[in-house]
């Protein structure tokens, strides 16, 4: 079966039930590296033969096999699909060639130049000898043991001598093109202006998006850690599907094709060190209904290029940003809401079983997200060094880490923040272990964040329970911002945006000017403000 994934035809056959528990898998999924639907044909009439002898040969051996076949049998497969990927790369190279030859000659009969022949030649040449060398080396491997059937050993070999014809004989074309030319050279009439510029001249190839990417977004140093380590990531994923293709290259047409591929792919896509490819993963997705990205996500990814195609528009590389104005589907987002006391009540009580996390630093991290509405890399990151004292007052001091590459999401997270007085009678200090940089030192770092396992872990702990979508980590920083917006007395909303490290909601002079200015006294008069009645962890003993 072929399928269209991206720019590239597919070939999928399903794998025989008796022969699933071997491969660890339902089906053979393979990229052609082909558009065209003709060569895509071509090439899977081949996999197709290659597949069915295997299956031929495992079904007829694998019920009564010893160990030692069934290693031999996976060895089998494994090569399969490898020798089909080193075919499929054979003959591209060979098609490279022939084209690279087509528009040599033709260029040859419009300018008739001698020079632009022997490098032609040459170049030919050079390929020829290298493709030549790559089939001897192929037709050795097909003389190994492990390919033990003679009719799919013959077909590998006719496929071989079929190539290599192929080759020599554009190479002997080659060497009679340039004896058939070499009596130019004594003409001087036929010769080319040293110095003249042809009209057909190859223009300069543009930058690719790469290039472009390191120019304008990595090296900036004004730009966060996070939207460096986020447009990599954007970036990445285009390459994988599209190749690093020159900038000039990439129009609205492929951003779209790009667009449809993100709405397709799974939302759990790179969170895991083994995820598959991004053609795979799509096929997966769509098989097993998994759930695709949000339409949130791939909005990001596309103001991510958006941003890039700014810088080369304004410095017109390119004519125009074909990754504006486009429309996302975020119909589906979920609102998140507070937490009640009941689900508090019922966190409480619920007994943690990740293995990612260790208890200690789960009921640490819930119980200061509760006394602080700190987020959650910022609470990841704390080290045991951002607990200091001002005035008398304890307080955790959320700030940039630059020997760790982090920072806080805004300027104004940038903050102190006073400690609770439940937090301290609870033991909040007991979190700081000799020796230890970090105050939940048990925390996986990751490309995403030190905050990824749990994460993860807290989300599916959450549904274990039978909590609410609308029920998230993120929802005690929203718990934290409604109960102190509704107490009385002399809190002001200042001081609330300030212990929360958001920007302030009143943007007059005095705000923009003297927040910094805030006594650590009105901080700490606004922490003491937060109560739950029905939520008690008591800190476990360090492991």
């Amino acid at each position: 079966m072929l399928r269209l994934l991206g720019s590239h035809y597919h070939f999928r056959r399903t794998i025989p039930h008796t022969l699933r528990p071997l491969l660890g898998r339902t089906e053979i999924s393979l990229s052609l590296q082909t558009n065209s639907k003709r060569v895509a044909r071509e090439r899977a009439a081949g996999l197709y033969a290659r597949t069915g002898l295997f299956f031929s040969k495992a079904k007829a051996m694998y019920e009564d096999a010893s160990p030692e076949e069934l290693r031999k049998l996976l060895a089998h497969y494994e090569d399969l699909i490898r020798d089909t990927d080193r075919m499929i790369a054979i003959e591209e190279k060979r098609v490279r060639l022939e084209r690279t030859y087509e528009k040599a000659r033709f260029y040859l009969d419009k300018a008739h130049s001698l020079k632009q022949l022997r490098e032609f030649i040459k170049i030919s040449n050079d390929g020829t000898d290298r493709l030549m060398a790559g089939f001897k080396k192929l037709h050795a491997t097909a003389s190994k043991d492990y390919l033990r059937n003679a009719t799919e050993k013959a077909m590998l070999r006719e496929q071989i001598a079929n190539l290599s014809t192929i080759v020599v004989s554009i190479k002997n074309s080659a060497q009679e093109t340039e004896a058939a030319f070499m009596p130019v050279q004594a003409e001087p009439s036929a010769r080319m202006a040293p110095n003249k510029a042809t009209p057909n001249a190859k223009k300069t190839t543009a930058p690719t998006i790469t290039e472009m990417a390191e120019q304008f977004i990595y090296r900036d140093k004004t730009k966060s850690p996070g939207i460096i380590r986020d447009t990599g990531k954007t970036i990445g994923l285009f390459v994988e599907a599209f190749g690093d293709k020159p900038v000039d290259q990439i129009t609205g047409g492929v951003a779209g094709e790009f667009r449809d591929m993100l709405f397709a792919l799974p939302s759990t896509h790179g969170k895991h060190k083994n995820s598959p490819g991004i053609h795979d993963a799509i096929v997966r997705a769509k098989e097993q209904e998994l759930e695709t990205l949000s339409g949130k996500t791939v909005k990001n990814h596309f103001s991510r290029l958006s941003a890039l195609w700014g810088h080369l528009v304004q410095r017109e590389i390119v004519t125009r940003n074909p990754w504006a104005g486009w429309s996302y589907d975020v119909t589906q987002k979920i609102d998140r809401r507070d937490w009640t006391d009941l689900e508090l009540a019922q966190l409480s009580a619920a007994r943690w079983t990740s293995t990612t996390t260790s208890l200690r630093s789960y009921v640490g991290i819930v119980t200061i997200a509760l006394y602080t509405g700190m987020r959650l890399g910022e609470l990841c990151n704390l080290r045991t060094q951002d607990i200091v004292t001002v005035n008398g007052i304890s307080c955790f001091h959320v700030r940039p880490h630059p020997e760790d590459n982090w920072s806080p999401k805004t300027a104004a997270g940038t903050r102190l923040i006073p400690i609770h007085s439940h937090l301290l009678q609870w033991g909040v200090l007991d979190l700081v272990q000799e020796g230890e940089h970090y105050l939940f030192p048990d925390l996986n770092p990751s490309a995403r964040g030190r905050g990824t396992d749990f994460a993860q872990a807290f989300s599916k702990f959450k549904k274990r329970l039978g909590l609410p979508e609308s029920v998230t980590f993120h929802s005690f920083r929203h718990t934290v911002s409604t109960k102190l917006r509704n107490q009385g007395g002399n809190i002001r909303e200042l001081w609330i945006d300030t212990l929360l490290g958001h920007e302030a909601s009143h943007r007059s002079q005095g705000t923009t000017t003297y927040t910094s200015g805030i006594a650590v006294q009105n901080l700490q008069q606004v922490v003491e403000a937060l109560d739950y009645p029905t939520f008690h962890m008591p800190l476990p003993p360090p492991s």
